[in-house]
């Protein structure tokens, strides 16, 4: 059991990627500048905490159009094959993972970039770019830039600590409201705990 640790400071620009999904499309940050936010959450298949999750992120994804819910797979595959590219891509067909993407860190070099540990371990980013400059860029054909996503807020989605456990406060959803506002997150740096990241 792994407990996140706070690696990027709030409000700080955000390290950009650029990970194959699960359907087979590259992906970068600049792919979801319509969105608000993006809730990066490093996560697995296999995890038990991460598996307590699924459900939360799912609705997540579902009930927030402006928010896109990205996970992010860093696990070493070869050491456990239930979190390889293939697994991945047979849990999203299965229903069971249904976030706007799933994506692969093969390397490794997301995850050490966001100072992430542990599966899952949640970022908030926020859109920093204005809609008509968004607009402006998708008129011009202009990629959208990817410095325009900072953290909002890093720590554990609900009060549920342990898999087993039923959540009474859902911290991510207070996270996403203030951000969806244009406000300050006023959530203190709660740590995530879960299963650590299978490093190579």
């Amino acid at each position: 059991m792994k407990e996140s640790e706070a690696e990027i400071e709030r409000d700080d620009p955000v390290p950009n990627f650029e990970l194959r999904g699960t359907d087979e499309e590259t992906y970068t940050l600049g792919d979801f500048a319509e969105y608000e936010a993006v809730l990066l959450v490093f996560t697995c298949n296999h995890c038990p905490y991460a598996q307590a999750k699924f459900d939360l992120l799912n609705d997540i994804a579902a009930e927030y159009g402006d928010v896109a819910v990205v996970g992010v797979n860093s696990n070493d595959a070869e050491e456990y094959p239930d979190d390889s590219f293939e697994a991945m891509q047979e849990w999203v067909e299965d229903g069971e993972i249904q976030y706007d993407a799933y994506l692969h860190d093969e390397t490794q070099e997301v995850a050490k970039a966001y100072g992430a540990v542990c599966t899952p371990d949640p970022f908030l980013l926020r859109n920093e770019g204005h809609e008509a400059q968004r607009a402006s860029e998708r008129s011009s054909g202009d990629e959208p830039r990817d410095d325009e996503f900072t953290l909002a807020y890093h720590g554990r989605l609900d009060d549920a600590l342990n898999p087993d456990d039923e959540p009474t406060e859902f911290h991510i959803h207070d996270a996403i409201e203030s951000v969806l506002a244009g406000e300050d997150v006023a959530l203190e740096f709660l740590p995530s705990r879960g299963c650590s990241i299978k490093w190579k």
